[in-house]
């Protein structure tokens, strides 16, 4: 192969040598600090990773009790981040990428910031939880005869409080610490049911600003647990009104069908997913079983738990499946999956004039065309 001419070499090293220095140049992401009174002395900086800290770096404080560092981000999105001196932390700080923070700190905890918005937003909402702590805990020793009242009163006005903040900062990262704090270890200042609602409405929210952000996924996985959690208190209670627990799910035309609207003498309730074996079991013995014993009063509801709604879609057109057809997409994380104990797929329960038949024992389709036989 013949050798680049001189000149070309000396170009491409230049672009290279250049493209280094801009990347040298880029924005850095920088903690300025000051703990006061504190000559040569070790400050830990920690890296809040969802629900545990990771420690980046000790640095050392100068004669003057200042510090400088820079945070290496593993990603796009701010995080928090937070100095310890010893076990005592003595700020907490958000920060994006490229963020310069000036930070004046003593080991009391005591602390000022410049240069991050998010920070000071922070630091807000972090003393006003701390004060709540304190008066939360004061009336709990209390014995004065309005204490139950006031410490109550104090709780229902931080909840209102917390809820309006995360509402009005619903795209700032500063609303997650809101939603996971706690009055104590066994209660959640979010204690309501439907408070799923809201944790789900922020995360929508958050996911839009910071896709990546580890803080959102975790936001989104406790919401979906409280959703889900809302759902089964809903089931269970109308469970006592039709003798088994409803299901309420899309359909393939995005409409919602309830399992309670199916009027058949015989409803089996099917729980499947489009794998090829299930698929087959369709076509091979569901459809001729249907079509069979429909017209006296049978009828399926299928519950596909796929994730993917477009795959399940399409299966049910291709099979062109005349049953009653939805889709849960939560897959495993569906709260049906526990309502019903399913422990794998397919799996099948049959309702007799609105009853769940808990005696039902079918396990293929000459058992199924027995039990039919004997029910219709």
């Amino acid at each position: 192969m013949p050798s680049l001419p001189r000149m070309k070499t000396v170009r491409i090293l230049a672009a290279a040598a250049a493209a280094l220095l801009l990347a040298a140049c880029g924005p850095k992401t920088v903690i300025d600090g000051t703990l006061k009174d504190k000559a040569d002395a070790p400050v830990i900086v920690k890296l809040l990773d969802v629900n545990k800290y990771q420690v980046l770096d000790t640095v050392k404080t100068n004669a003057s009790g200042v510090f400088s560092y820079q945070v290496e981000f593993p990603s796009e999105s701010p995080e928090f981040i937070y100095l310890f001196y010893g076990d005592r932390k003595v700020a907490s700080l958000l920060m994006g990428k490229g963020d310069r923070v000036k930070v004046v700190a003593d080991t009391l905890g005591n602390y000022t910031v410049e240069g991050s918005d998010e920070s000071l937003l922070l630091q807000e909402v972090e003393g006003e939880y701390a004060q709540f702590l304190v008066d939360m805990n004061r009336f709990a020793a209390s014995e004065a005869p309005d204490a139950n009242a006031e410490l109550s009163r104090r709780y229902v006005d931080y909840y209102r409080r917390s809820t309006r903040y995360v509402l009005e900062h619903s795209k700032s990262l500063t609303a997650v610490p809101v939603l996971f704090q706690r009055v104590n270890e066994n209660l959640p200042v979010f204690n309501q049911p439907t408070d799923g609602i809201l944790f789900r409405s922020i995360s929508d929210s958050l996911r839009t600003v910071y896709p990546d952000s580890r803080y959102v996924k975790a936001l989104e996985q406790e919401a979906a647990r409280r959703n889900n959690a809302l759902e089964i208190s809903h089931a269970l209670d109308q469970a006592g009104e039709v003798g088994y627990f409803d299901i309420d799910l899309p359909t393939t035309d995005g409409s919602t069908r309830k399992l309670s609207e199916s009027d058949a003498k015989v409803v089996m309730l099917y729980f499947w997913a489009t794998t090829a074996e299930q698929k087959m079991f369709n076509m091979d013995a569901l459809i001729p079983l249907y079509n069979e014993f429909h017209g006296r009063g049978f009828e399926i509801y299928a519950v596909s738990l796929d994730t993917d709604k477009t795959a399940w879609a399409s299966a049910v057109r291709n099979q062109q499946l005349p049953w009653v057809n939805v889709c849960d997409t939560r897959g495993n994380a569906s709260p049906y999956v526990g309502l019903y104990g399913l422990s794998s797929l397919p799996m099948a329960y049959f309702l007799v004039d609105g009853d769940l038949d808990g005696n039902a024992k079918v396990t293929d389709a000459a058992s199924i065309r027995k039990y039919l036989n004997s029910k219709l």
